[in-house]
């Protein structure tokens, strides 16, 4: 392999794990519009195992809008990513996997009876394996695929009742 090869490897690695991280900021975020120009036109994402939805980019924005919008913070944690091109990782065509696990921490924008909370701690958390598959095109990465594996959840404890005597 020759060094020039090697570096565009390199290279196509970076924008790779760059697209990944611009996933999570923009969902993050809630920066639809940088979500949608994530995708490939024929891009799609499927969030069924996490109690979503599957869909195009424009359908899932729509549906991460209204199901995120229960929450104050997200933060997602995709790590342990690993990432092969074409056939066998032997980077002959414009194409790429990326397996990567994620944790995510969220907190309810209200508690149960509507308050806000002053706690800034993460109050729902959950965890699991995304499958991201992605084309080069004349813009650069973009994700033909998501699909996300939701492996575990924490939901928040429920509070105890007042007593009133």
């Amino acid at each position: 392999m020759t060094q020039r090869v090697e570096l565009a490897i390199v290279m196509d690695r970076l924008a790779v794990d760059e697209v990944i991280t611009e996933y999570a900021v923009a969902v993050d975020d809630g920066d639809w519009e940088a979500y949608r120009k994530l995708f490939a036109p024929d891009g799609r994402a499927d969030y069924r195992s996490a109690g979503g939805i599957e869909g195009n980019a424009e359908e899932i924005a729509g549906w991460l809008t209204e199901s995120l919008g229960l929450f104050s913070m997200r933060q997602h944690l995709i790590v342990n990513r690993r990432i092969s091109f074409g056939a066998l990782d032997q980077h002959t065509d414009d194409t790429a996997r990326v397996q990567a696990d994620y944790v995510n921490p969220m907190r309810f924008a209200k508690d149960e009876n509507g308050d806000s909370e002053s706690s800034t701690a993460p109050d729902f958390v959950c965890g699991g394996r995304y499958a991201f598959g992605l084309l080069r095109t004349d813009d650069g990465w973009r994700l033909t695929e998501v699909v996300v594996e939701e492996k575990w959840r924490r939901l928040p404890e429920r509070r105890p009742q007042a007593v009133i005597h």
